[in-house]
This record gives C-alpha cells, structure tokens and sequence, in this order.
C-alpha cells in the first residue's frame, strides 16, 4: 500500500526485493559438491552465517515520495539462466542521475510482502536456512548418544548435504560426544574434509575435551588429512581452556613441522601458554613482539602479562602494561584488575592499591571473593590495619572467607599489635563451619599476637588451648613463646621452653636463634649465661661469637674473624637481624667499639647498604630497619665522619638529615624515632623532628658546625 503522500506507511510489512543475478549456480544450495574450502574460508563461512542469523531486516521505506513505478526494476537476460536470493536495502537519498557506479537496485524487482511468492521466497533464504540448521544442530545435542540416533536425525539431508550444511551443524553444537557421531555421518556422506575436523575440534575445545581432541588428531594423521593452521590454534587453545599450558607449547612447536605459521591469535595464546608455565622470558619475548607487530591480543593474555612481571619483580612493567592496555582502547575487565592488585601487592605498594581498586569500582565492576582476596594480602603485608579491617567487615556481608585469608589477618593483627582484633577475629573462626575454625597457623598467631605485646598468661593459655585442640606446637610457637618470656624477663621459662623444643625433637632453626640473641640482647648481665648456653646448644658457631662479645678481654680483631665466619654459614635472610642482635648487645654491655667494628662488617658484606648520602645540598643517614643499638651506632660513627670532614677543610651542605622512619618494631615499645628524638636531645644535637617530613630530624650546616666543634669527646666512638 502506498500512503497518501507517495511513500510506505509505518504500519506496512516490509518490502521483498529479488536480486536477479547473473550466476550459474543456486545462492541457496549449491547444486554440485563445492570443492573444500581453505582454513580462512571455513572461518569466515561459519562467521558470515552467525552474522546473518543475527542481524534484524529492515523495512524498505524510502525517505522521499517516490511513485509507483520507480520500485518496479526488471532487466532480463534470456542468455544466461536467473538465481534469486533475498536482499534488504535502506534508501538513506533520493535516486542519483546516471554514474560510473551500478544503482543498487539494478537487477531487482520489488514483490509485495504479503503475497504468496514473497512467502516462498523466505523460505529458501539464506537465514531461514541458517535457523533450520541450528535446530537440527540442537536435535542432535539433545539425541542419544548412538549412531542410529544421530543417523536419524540427519536423515533429513537425505543425499544433499553440504561441507557448509555441516559445517553450520557441528559448529553450532555443544555435546562433543554427539559431534563427533556427526561428524562420521558428514564424513561418509561429504569426504574426509579437514575443514569438518576443525569445526568438531571446536566443539571439544568449548567441551574442554582434550583426550577426545586428541585423538581426533590421531585420526586425521592417519587418514593423510594435513592439518592447517586453523587445527594448530584450535587445538593449542583447547589446551589453555583445560588449563594444560604444557600441552599449548608443545602443539605450538609442532606447526613449523606441519608446513604451518602462527598468527597473531595463536601468539596471542601462547603468550598465555608460557605465562602458566613461568617461562617468564618467552612469554615477554613474545608479548615484545606482539607489541612491535601491533597484533590482537585478549584480554586473558593482559592479564597473565602482568602477572609474569608481577611473578620476576618487575612491578613497574605491570603497571605500563595496563596503561598500554588502556591506551589501545581495550577495556580492562575484573580478572585483570585482580591481577593488577595482587601485583601491587607483592611490591608492597598499598597506595597503589587502592588507586586501582577505586578505579575498578568507578567502572561499574563488583568486587568478588579474588579481590577481596588481593587487599587483603595487600593490606597485610604493608600492615595497613585499618584498611585490612574494613575490607575483612566488607567482605563479611558478602560471602565467607577461607581459613587461609583468617589466618592472614590474624597475623597482620600481630604484627601490628592489634591483639584485640585478633581475639575477635579469633572467637568468630571458632563459631564457623569446621573448614575455618582455627589451625596449628591460627593458633600460632594468637600466640606470637600475645607474645608481642608481653602478655604471657594469655600466651601460655592459649599454647594450652592449641594443645587440647589436638595441634603439637611447633617452632614458630615456641619462638614466639621465648620471645614473649624475653620481654617479660623470665629467664628460667625461656630454658623450659627450649629444652621441651629439644625434647619433642625439633632442631633450632636459624630463626629460634635470632630470636635468643634478641633475648640476650635485652637481659641482665648476672642472667646472660643462662641465654647463652641455649645458644650454644642450638648454634655452636653462634654461641662462641656471643661469649668473645661478653669477654672484655677478647680483642677486636679476633670478634670481626669470628663473626665473617658466622655470616658466612647463616642464610641471608637473617643475616640483618643477626647483625642487629649482636650490635645491640655490644651497646649494651657498653661495648662500642666492638659494636663500629660489627658495623663495618656488616657493611662491607652488604648486609646493610646505602646508609649515608651526599649531595651538594643534604648529607643524610638513612637508619630505617636497624635496630636501636645498630641505628645509635651508625648514628656516632656518622658524626664522626662529619667532624673528621670539618678538620679536613670541606664544608658541609646547607641541610643535614637523618631518616628513622615512623614505624614502630613489633618487638618494642618504642618506635626508632622516639628514641632518635631521646637521644638527639641527650647530647645535645641540633637536629629537630621536620613537621612536613614524617620520620626526617634535620638541621642546618650552621647549627651542625657550631655543633660539632664544641661536642664534648666522650661522646665520640671510634670509627
């Protein structure tokens, strides 16, 4: 119908327009076996259809008045036998005069929608077709698992199937045990056709079936069926979906074999690949490369991108990759910003952290079980106490934690000295299902908790509690306990504590030992032997350097030889509390010089580095981690230095600095700033706390010259 000013109503059908085409052969089935198309065609074959199924047609409604006639176009050509295929066209102008270029509508005739033919017509289009096979496809998904059952189904083909009829079939399956039955009846009916294997490979792959997978494989090596590129890639990301990396690798250094090159897609999983393997710099090679080459990549191989720089240390490289992802337009999804997370977690950048997660929540993303899980290790390990709290409360309303992330905050609470969040944290585990209630490592936290804030009846309450519950104490308690009766000064329970560690048979580790010297460090004189003996027993070496420290007698000389062996057989991880102990014992026992000669030691061996700095306008001393006797030392023998620079005519900068830090040791009542600040006003030193500096005392190069040229000798150490 045409409305009164000359064009389609709202309310008409849509327009048919018939294409007469100029071809031999039908649109709509072929009428001849078509020869095998390549990888590339299958592929773009099985996308165009989906693309058809999907799109919506459009009415045909001419944005101008056109009159009747003008839809009618009928060109003939008796010569050459007519197709017809169904076409939906939008006119967005009016017509054009006559142009190099063909009308659109050349070789159409308009039918009337509502007619007969027009019915017909739709019938025999391609996506009419398109749904028809998907349903079979369905049928089969839901058959039975045999051959008769699948046969009957596709009966229906009767002796005009097509590689696209199959390939349209299996690629929209989803049962790979029926895929594979229709993929033998295609077989007897079409040929050996690589491109059907692809296609049954890809319904494994969504099936996560790689035994099948593989085994198809078998099959078509033993047929003589070349496989392609398109059977390489479909094969190496069924293996990354069945989380077998291994397997990826080893399909991807197959191809060269097979006459077959990777595509930037396949790079792309293999990236992937290498990235679960840690194979760290073949996944950055690639991704290098990738880069250079400008080729796609997904956001799963973003993702383990960052994690291998996050994995080698490199934590500025995971930051540029998610920029750089970014900067290509692509969307950063919530597996990433997990990654990414957990990333600056292990850098122990909490700032960084929660820089991301606000950006993450800005765009709409939910936090779930992996990114709670991501702050709170973040949290922890960087001792943000409250920021860990309020995610554990968060995290509460939404769905249960595991006992490993309890355990976690648990200890956070007693590095921190949070002991009463650690006892709620601790009664509500006690109250939950018995996958969280409390282990041999929730048992030990409470008790190094205690231990750390001198609470001994709570500590050994709670070692009684640990017991009744089934769970032997093991070292880390026990080094827990030694040190909590250290603090409290109980010598004797500090010797019963470490002869029932020997009775149970458990071998003092370098740890337990370093929390002895700890001990020794801060006992009385008239008690030292006592400690001392317990060291020997459980590191001899040890225990001969802490008797040469105590002996007035021993000269200095003789302690350095001792300890360069004793560094040298202990791990690196304790080396620097190992310093520290023996420093602070030195200093307590007002042995100084021995404590300037562990100091050099322990800086020649680079146990601690980068002490002091110069610049034209700050000399600084950077004590941050040592110790109280170690940091007061560095601090004398820095003084020194400075003297030594007056008499020797150089002048110093305009500012002088000395960074403590803020924090406060967990094992201590007093954090290395205050006592800094004690001891600075002491002697009379003119460094002041800065106010817009937390943890810098500064001065300037008057007051430190006036300074040093009247300080009193005694308070001078050897250098």
């Amino acid at each position: 119908m045409i409305s009164s000013c000359g064009v389609y109503s709202d309310h008409e059908p849509p327009a048919i327009i018939i294409r007469i085409c100029e071809e031999n052969s039908s649109a709509i089935v072929p009428k001849t076996k078509p020869s095998s198309p390549s990888a590339a065609e299958e592929e773009a074959a099985t996308t165009a259809a989906k693309n058809r199924a999907r799109s919506k047609r459009k009415s045909f409604i001419p944005s101008h008045p056109l009159s009747f006639p003008h839809f009618l176009h009928l060109h003939r050509h008796l010569h050459k036998p007519l197709s017809v295929s169904l076409e939906d066209h939008h006119i967005s102008s009016p017509p054009s005069p006559p142009s190099s270029h063909p009308s659109p509508f050349k070789n159409s005739i308009w039918v009337n929608p509502n007619s007969p033919r027009a019915s017909r017509l739709r019938q025999r289009s391609s996506d009419s077709r398109y749904a028809r096979l998907a349903l079979l496809a369905a049928s089969l998904d839901s058959s039975d698992p045999t051959d008769p059952s699948i046969s009957a189904v596709l009966a229906s083909f009767g002796s005009a199937a097509t590689v696209q009829d199959a390939v349209i079939v299996l690629n929209s399956m989803s049962n790979s045990h029926n895929a594979v039955l229709a993929l033998r009846w295609f077989q007897r009916k079409i040929g050996r056709e690589v491109v059907l294997y692809n296609v049954t490979l890809k319904v494994l792959r969504k099936s996560k079936d790689l035994v099948v997978a593989e085994g198809l494989w078998g099959e078509m090596l033993e047929k003589g069926i070349k496989p392609d590129n398109v059977t390489f890639t479909t094969m190496i990301s069924c293996a990354r979906f069945c989380n077998k990396p291994e397997k990826a690798v080893e399909w991807f250094e197959k191809m060269p074999e097979f006459g077959c090159h990777p595509d930037d897609i396949t790079y792309s999983a293999m990236i992937d690949a290498y990235g679960r393997l840690n194979n760290v710099e073949m996944a950055l090679e690639l991704y290098d490369r990738a880069r250079a080459e400008k080729w796609r990549l997904d956001p799963v191989t973003f993702a383990t991108v960052i994690r291998v720089y996050g994995i080698s240390g490199n934590f500025d490289g995971a930051l540029n990759v998610y920029e750089e992802m970014k900067a290509l337009g692509a969307k950063p999804n919530l597996v990433i910003y997990n990654t990414l997370l957990d990333a600056m977690g292990r850098a122990r950048r909490p700032w960084q952290v929660k820089t991301i997660y606000r950006e993450m929540c800005s765009k709409g993303l939910a936090p779930n079980r992996a990114t709670y899980s991501a702050l709170l290790r973040a949290y922890a390990k960087a001792r943000y106490a409250e920021d860990a709290l309020d995610v554990y409360r968060q995290m509460r309303k939404e769905m249960e934690l595991d006992i490993i992330l309890y355990n976690m905050l648990l200890s956070m609470c007693a590095d921190v000295g949070s002991v009463d969040e650690a006892v709620k944290i601790f009664n509500e585990m006690k109250e939950l299902s018995n996958a969280c209630k409390p282990d041999s490592w929730s048992y030990s936290a409470m008790i190094t908790a205690y231990s750390c804030s001198g609470k001994v009846s709570e500590a050994e309450s709670m070692l009684n509690e640990m017991s009744e519950a089934g769970y032997q104490p093991n070292i880390f308690v026990l080094t827990s306990l030694i040190q909590c009766y250290g603090k409290a000064g109980r010598t004797d329970s500090i010797v019963k504590a470490f002869d029932k560690l020997l009775g149970w048979g458990i071998k003092p580790d370098d740890r337990l030992c370093g929390c002895l010297l700890n001990v020794v460090a801060q006992t009385a004189t008239e008690e030292l032997g006592k400690i001392i003996g317990c060291i020997e027993r459980g590191n001899t070496q040890l225990g001969s350097l802490v008797n040469l420290l105590v002996d007035e007698a021993c000269d200095n000389d003789t302690v350095r030889q001792e300890a360069v062996v004793l560094f040298h057989n202990v791990s690196s991880e304790v080396k620097r509390a190992y310093s520290n102990c023996l420093i602070d014992l030195c200093v307590n026992l007002n042995h100084l010089e021995r404590a300037c000669v562990l100091l050099d030691l322990a800086i020649q061996l680079e146990i601690y580095t980068d002490l002091q700095s110069r610049s034209a306008t700050q000399w600084s001393l950077y004590v941050k981690g040592l110790s109280h006797g170690a940091a007061l030392t560095a601090l004398h023998v820095w003084m020194n230095d400075l003297a030594k620079s007056l008499q020797n005519g150089e002048n110093l900068p305009p500012l002088l600095g000395i960074f403590t830090g803020h924090g406060k040791h967990k094992y201590s009542e007093k954090g290395l700033a205050s006592v800094f600040q004690s001891h600075l006003r002491e002697i009379c030193a003119p460094f002041h706390e800065a106010p817009d500096k937390a943890g810098w005392f500064l001065t300037t190069q008057l007051a430190a010259e006036s300074w040093l040229e009247s300080r009193n000798s005694s308070y001078k150490v050897a250098a």
